[in-house]
């Protein structure tokens, strides 16, 4: 064992023991960032492994969170930009992405896509489909696989979803927009029955969502860290909890 592994060892309890129960966010978000900053930084040939390195760095974060206590994870693994990648990357992304959500739903891990899955491959779409069947119901930790995901396109989705409800219902525009509130359309996004992200992190650097959760995120606090994702560390998911933990959440009192 390395000098540094025992040291961080150390810290890492010591910033543990000063998190409580009461600090803990009930569901984190994470911007996975870096994947190909990484590849390169690390010498890869393919920035396919950086892809590869971040996805099972995905299986740390959840242990973490599952050992923590948190109850929900959101975990951002392909934008609706992100589709206009070059085939040579995204094909393999995709295929990364299809072999995660495999894992998890053999690991039993409470699966749920979130995205518009409409836009993507069948066998991707169908892989999101097969594992939140499998997994529906299981106990603990719920993740939230965004694939296929923007900001602005999932409010656009729940207000279409809204509309058509209330269409079929035979309910006119006018009296629609008369009675419409702010939890007519929170019950359509793709997180609906979940309680909003407390903590919301991305990491390689960036310090802007790029659209991640706009809807949810009002309240959120935010934690932006400079390592790429497959090298991020526990003590960097205790280090974003520690300062959540010492924000001052007023909710606008």
């Amino acid at each position: 064992m390395g000098l540094r592994d025992p040291l961080y060892w150390l810290y890492e309890r010591r910033i543990e023991r000063h998190l409580t129960s009461q600090e803990m966010p009930r569901h984190v978000g994470v911007v996975l960032d870096g994947n190909r900053r990484w590849a390169r930084s690390s010498g890869k040939q393919a920035l396919e492994d950086g892809h590869r390195a971040g996805a099972d760095k995905i299986f740390e974060l959840l242990r973490w969170c599952d050992e923590l206590g948190v109850q929900v994870v959101t975990i951002w693994m392909l934008s609706t930009d992100n589709l206009s990648r070059a085939d040579s990357e995204l094909q393999p992304l995709l295929r990364i992405i299809e072999d995660t959500v495999g894992r998890l739903r053999a690991e039993g891990w409470n699966t749920r896509p979130v995205g518009a899955l409409d836009v993507l491959p069948d066998t991707t779409a169908r892989a999101l489909k097969e594992a939140e069947s499998a997994t529906s119901g299981n106990p603990g930790l719920v993740v939230n696989v965004a694939v296929g995901y923007g900001g602005r396109r999932e409010i656009a989705d729940a207000v279409r979803s809204l509309l058509q409800e209330e269409a079929a219902r035979g309910t006119g525009i006018q009296e629609l927009a008369e009675r419409l509130d702010i939890e007519d359309i929170a019950r359509h996004l793709y997180t609906r029955g979940q309680p909003d992200p407390d903590l919301l992190i991305r990491t390689s650097g960036e310090q802007r969502l790029s659209g991640f959760m706009l809807w949810q995120s009002v309240h959120s606090e935010f934690y932006f860290c400079e390592v790429h994702w497959p090298a991020f560390r526990r003590v960097d998911f205790l280090r974003a909890l520690r300062s959540y933990g010492a924000r001052n959440r007023r909710f606008g009192s």
